[in-house]
Parts: structure tokens; C-alpha cells; sequence
């Protein structure tokens, strides 16, 4: 089970501190539930330092929510994968909705890029998910297939690529698909990534609007492997509220 907090563009060097010193008080609650935090990637070495300081560096890992396609070059503004991994981050986000639609990323660049997470020796979070649109229009399984036939990078295995089911309606709307929808969708890409990856083994998680409210329903329907969150994992009550609801 993972549990793989987004912080998105939040968060500063008080809150990084703050989060790593009640994570540390409050890190007994996650059981054995695997632990992930995602923050500007500004604050990626800050945050392994500041978990390592509070004593839970051997008990959660700290990755980064985007990078450049290329190894390096005139692309400013970006990072490089290998950039997070000398950092010391363990994954990185790609095609997550919000930049697919803030950055017209397509499934040939979300491929691009976890690619060369890949090669960064590194682990992929590829996201998929489908808009409301396309939810009412019955396309959803179609739009989530060619989202993974595009987006799954060459060299993927269950032990390297993880994938992120984010129905692009449900992001921070506080609105969820139902426990049977979400069943459903999940058994649909475990069945076409198995095009890909050990199907059996790789890690599906779900995300959009999981807090600790909802996140016992959530993480006990089969084929869930765990939670991408958002806006909950900036508070580490929260987030250690939606690991401790996996019973993991």
C-alpha cells in the first residue's frame, strides 16, 4: 500500500519542517503502509533533510511532481529527472491532468518524461484519468487505454512504474466515483497495463479528493494499491489519517 502525497505548488521551508516533525510524532499510525511525499521540487532536498533530522528518513521517501524529458539543456525553468535523483528523490509525478491541461502535455511527452525517470534509475508515477465529459460520455475506458498504451514508458516493470487513476472531475472538487466505479476503472487498466507490466503486481493507486473521511472505502476496494493526494497530505494529521484508514 502507498500512500503518495502531491503538495502541488504549497509549501515552505517552515511548512516542510512543521509536516516533518508531526509526520515523526504521528508515524506510527501509518502501520506498514508505504509513505511518499511529493513537494515543489525546490523543497525536495529540504524535505528529505528535514525527515532525515526528525528521524523518519529510513521510513518515508520524498519525490518530485514533474521533470524535463532531456538529461539536460536550454530548457529553463525545468528539471531533470537525474537533477531529482542527485537531490535524492526516489519518484517523480508525470501527466498528472493538471499539466496535462495547464501545459498541453500529450501522452507522447508524458511517455517522454517517465522514460527518462526511468533512466534516472528513478520511479514513475504515470497518471491517467478521465474529465467529466468524457466520464458522461462513456468513453472513460476508452480514454484511460490510450492514455496507458500512450504514457507507459519503454523499460516499465511492476517494480519501477507506478499508475496514478485520477478522474480528472474529482481533483480537489470534493467529489469521488463510486466505490463500484472505482472498482471498475481499476480492474480495466490492471487489464490493459498487463500490456505492459506484470499486471498482478503493478501498483494502481487512486486518487481525487481521497481524504481521511473517505479513504477506508477507498483503499479496501480490490485492485487499490493505495492513494495519490492532494490537498490532504499538506497536513500531516491528515495524511497519516488516510494511511492509518488502509488498515495496512
Amino acid at each position: 500500500m502507498l500512500i503518495a502525497g502531491n503538495w502541488k505548488m504549497n509549501g515552505s521551508l517552515g511548512d516542510v519542517r512543521s509536516f516533518a516533525d508531526e509526520m515523526a510524532a504521528g508515524i506510527g499510525r501509518a502501520g506498514g503502509v508505504e509513505l511518499l511525499v511529493c513537494p515543489p521540487s525546490i523543497l525536495v532536498n529540504p524535505m528529505l533533510g528535514a525527515i532525515a533530522r526528525a528521524g523518519i528518513g529510513e521510513r518515508m521517501g520524498v519525490g518530485a511532481q514533474d521533470c524535463h524529458a532531456a538529461v539536460s539543456g536550454a530548457h529553463t525553468g525545468d528539471t531533470a529527472a537525474a537533477m531529482v535523483a542527485d537531490s535524492g528523490g526516489s519518484h517523480v509525478i508525470v501527466g498528472h491532468s493538471e499539466r496535462r491541461t495547464d501545459h498541453d502535455e500529450d501522452d507522447a511527452t508524458v511517455k517522454a518524461k517517465a522514460e527518462a525517470v526511468l533512466a534516472a534509475g528513478l520511479t514513475a508515477i504515470v497518471c491517467i484519468g478521465e474529465t467529466e465529459a468524457q466520464r458522461l460520455g462513456g468513453e472513460t475506458n476508452d480514454v484511460l487505454a490510450a492514455q496507458i498504451r500512450g504514457s507507459i514508458p519503454a523499460g516499465a516493470t511492476a517494480a519501477n512504474t507506478v499508475i496514478a487513476y485520477e478522474p480528472v472531475w474529482a481533483i480537489g472538487t470534493g467529489l469521488t466515483p463510486s466505490l463500484d466505479d472505482i472498482a471498475a476503472a481499476h480492474s480495466h487498466i490492471r487489464e490493459v497495463a498487463g500490456e505492459f507490466v506484470d499486471a498482478a503486481s503493478v501498483a494502481v493507486l487512486y486518487g481525487g479528493s481521497v481524504k481521511p473521511g473517505n479513504a477506508g472505502e477507498i483503499l479496501t476496494i480490490d485492485g487499490v494499491d493505495g492513494a495519490l493526494v492532494g490537498g490532504a497530505s499538506l497536513k500531516a494529521a491528515d495524511f497519516l489519517g488516510i494511511a492509518e484508514a488502509s488498515g495496512a
